[in-house]
């Protein structure tokens, strides 16, 4: 009884101790504002702004593929990551990704805790050139994209987690990888950038991240009862797909361009490589599907260009524009056969997280080691096409660390999770659904209850007969 309480009241006292100790933090003077870009603020707002809208649209884009009765607890574990990361962000998060470097492998928890210092202190990171935008505007940026990356872990446990087991997981995950890789690879003295390894938007920090963790997520679950009796489930929503991909599409606009972190000529050029890239990767799934005799789906077109989004990201500030399709036709095509390979195996992810987003993720990383070309970006490298060969093999070496690192301690933490709390629903559960069993809440909208469709079969009988 007593660790059913401490269970029931932890999350809840936790979050209190945070309110109460954030009204001892000392509140400072904002930095000297002529010193930014009124533009440039202008732009990154909006930017942030898209990059957030990208997580209801992952809802929608996940809530759409799962089976009815769990449309509403797949959905509500890519949301309230906005809640749980944000205040983690505040009060320590961006310290362990942005602060002062402990030997370029993480930053020093005390630098930004609380935000301590973010209004008041120097417009640039520890090493950095100076930003033209304040710090805070900056790490509300990082922010958004700390969001959505454990939002993307969903698809691949969707329809098996234990709710509270999952918000324990986004904590650990935003603290012992995502942070880490953050500032492995954007923090100026991190050791993946400082080893010239290049991730324009987050290839490594936020897909490969969340595709090895998604893959862990999968093997410790392990599959589901439909899964293990080969039962077809039917998507709760294709235009809920649809329209998560569309928001996922515009939002992926601020997400990449956005990194150029000001309004100028790259962050066009990142702008035009993303849409392109998202195009001919939607294209390419539905041809290729086409080619192997599949008909033309909704299904399989919104899947390709979120892969296109995905392969681009890493390489949307460093490639050419005509590059930008290649990087999506074969991007999609090998996440494509990935997921034919996936489904003759007994690895159940759910809704293939690993082979678009991880799989997406390698993909880019390594496409920028060979398409790569200062000339789209002086401060970038000159790839594998260029005539610099070495360029890939950092790539490749930057990718194996983080493909290592990511799936080794999102393993150790989802058997953590499990060890605390149990991390999978009861059999029970999951045959009535994770919406009732987890929320006490049912997704009904666009269908019609048993009694309700009689009725209106009754109703409307006699005006069909007469027509």
């Amino acid at each position: 009884m007593g660790k059913i309480l401490v269970k029931q009241y932890a999350p809840f006292v936790i979050l209190m101790v945070f309110a109460v100790l954030s009204l001892f933090v000392p509140l400072l003077p904002n930095f000297d504002e002529g010193k930014y870009s009124g533009p440039d603020i202008a732009f990154i707002l909006i930017a942030a702004a898209l990059v957030f809208l990208m997580t209801p649209g992952l809802a929608f884009f996940y809530g759409g593929m799962v089976h009815r009765k769990n449309v509403l607890s797949t959905m509500i574990k890519s949301v309230v990551a906005a809640g749980v990361i944000t205040v983690l962000w505040i009060v320590v998060g961006f310290s362990l990704a942005f602060g002062d470097t402990i030997g370029g492998f993480i930053g020093d928890p005390s630098t930004f805790f609380f935000f301590k210092g973010v209004n008041s202190g120097a417009p640039h990171l520890q090493g950095g050139a100076d930003l033209t935008i304040p710090l805070s505007l900056f790490a509300v940026f990082q922010l958004m994209f700390a969001i959505i990356t454990p939002g993307l872990v969903v698809g691949a446990v969707a329809e098996r987690i234990r709710f509270t087991s999952y918000i324990l997981f986004i904590v650990l995950f935003a603290i012992f990888v995502y942070s880490p890789l953050a500032h492995w690879t954007w923090h100026p003295q991190g050791f993946l950038l400082k080893m010239g390894v290049l991730d324009f938007a987050g290839g490594t920090v936020v897909h490969i991240s969340a595709g090895m963790a998604a893959l862990a997520g999968a093997l410790v679950l392990k599959r589901r009862k439909s899964h293990l009796e080969h039962k077809e489930v039917p998507p709760a929503n294709i235009p809920y797909v649809l329209i998560g991909t569309g928001l996922l599409w515009f939002g992926w606009f601020g997400f990449n361009a956005g990194s150029a972190l000001g309004a100028g000529s790259l962050a066009v050029s990142a702008f035009l490589t993303t849409n392109t890239a998202a195009g001919a990767a939607g294209l390419s799934w539905m041809f290729f599907d086409v080619a192997r005799g599949k008909k033309p789906s909704v299904l399989g077109f919104c899947i390709g260009a979120v892969v296109g989004l995905v392969a681009i990201t890493p390489g949307a500030g460093f490639v050419s524009i005509p590059s930008s399709i290649f990087i999506g036709v074969i991007a999609a095509v090998i996440s494509n056969l990935v997921v034919s390979w996936k489904q003759k195996t007994s690895l159940d992810d759910t809704l293939d997280v690993f082979p678009c987003h991880g799989v997406g993720g390698i993909v880019g990383m390594l496409l920028t080691g060979i398409f790569a070309t200062k000339t789209v970006n002086a401060a970038g490298a000159d790839g594998l096409l260029y005539g610099n060969p070495a360029f890939f093999i950092t790539q490749l070496k930057g990718a194996v660390i983080v493909i290592a690192f990511s799936f080794v301690v999102s393993f150790v933490i989802f058997k953590l999770v499990n060890l605390i709390n149990p991390i999978r629903v009861s059999d029970e559960e999951e045959e009535m659904g994770l919406d009732a069993s987890q929320h006490d809440e049912k997704y009904t909208q666009g269908t019609l209850l048993v009694d309700e469709r009689a009725a209106y079969i009754s109703n409307h009988a006699p005006a069909q007969e007469a027509l």
